[in-house]
């Protein structure tokens, strides 16, 4: 009774999309950030190359820069990832497009031309890195343009279910998803806390975490008409379970640069 209780009130709340408008979702293994390795940094222009050479789509990470810009960049900080130090958000796009990726011979991207890049050959997933204490319009806003006029498919996703919730407000042809963790959190609390992003974001699709599945919600969702796509995928044994509990991988690949 519970488990009908709450098909009914998710397919009240965050009903199930058409599926003609998502089904490229599930025809493609997603590269996660792109096919990277020696000589090709993760969301790096030759990791994404290496992903499109190879007929995969992409997975990628994005965040704003100080003057507005939306960059291809996964860590809130660029200490990791390059040479130079501090907040991705305290640069301009101008600046960070001259930062060097280690390792290569790569620079940061911009969205738009990592667009142009793929130039509608491969689909892209477009993971935007929200904080939950920030406002999230002026982030949304930035891929927003980036987007325009781009006429391959994309999907925009996040663990922020507003992020979601703006898409679907503010362009009603973008395919938007909700990224999911559950970490081992199966109290009442962590179970309603998902229920409730899900009815927040009204996502087209699900990312989980591999590690997860098999899920029961993740099982509830599919079985309404909400794609699971799950990450990362690297190795045998998550592979194994993600054909049987998703509809697509986003998985690491080993690059041949």
């Amino acid at each position: 009774m519970q488990s009908l209780l709450f098909t009914l009130l998710d397919t009240w709340r965050a009903p199930a999309p058409n599926p003609e408008r998502i089904s490229w979702l599930s025809k493609w293994d997603y590269a996660h950030r792109g096919l990277h390795g020696d000589g090709a940094p993760e969301n790096s222009p030759s990791a994404f190359a290496e992903a499109i050479g190879r007929g995969l789509g992409i997975e990628c990470d994005v965040q704003r820069t100080r003057d507005g810009q939306a960059v291809v960049f996964h860590d809130w900080e660029l200490d990791r990832l390059t040479d130079e130090t501090g907040p991705v958000d305290r640069r301009n796009a101008a600046d960070i497009e001259k930062i060097l990726l280690s390792g290569s011979n790569d620079a940061i991207p911009q969205l738009s031309r990592l667009l142009d890049q793929i130039g509608g050959e491969v689909p892209v997933l477009i993971e935007l890195k929200s904080a939950f204490d920030r406002r999230i319009t002026p982030l949304c806003l930035a891929v927003k343009r980036a987007l325009e006029g781009y006429r391959g498919h994309y999907a925009v996703m996040s663990y922020d279910p507003r992020v979601s919730s703006w898409f679907h407000k503010n362009t009603p042809k973008a395919v938007c998803g909700l990224v999911v963790k559950e970490a081992g959190r199966q109290s009442l609390k962590a179970k309603w806390e998902r229920r409730a992003a899900l009815w927040h974001a009204k996502p087209d699709f699900l990312a989980y975490d591999v590690r997860d599945l098999p899920s029961t919600f993740a099982e509830s969702q599919r079985k309404r008409g909400i794609p699971v796509l799950t990450w990362t995928v690297n190795s045998e044994e998550r592979r194994a379970t993600a054909l049987l509990h998703a509809d697509a991988l986003i998985a690491e690949l080993e690059s041949t640069a």
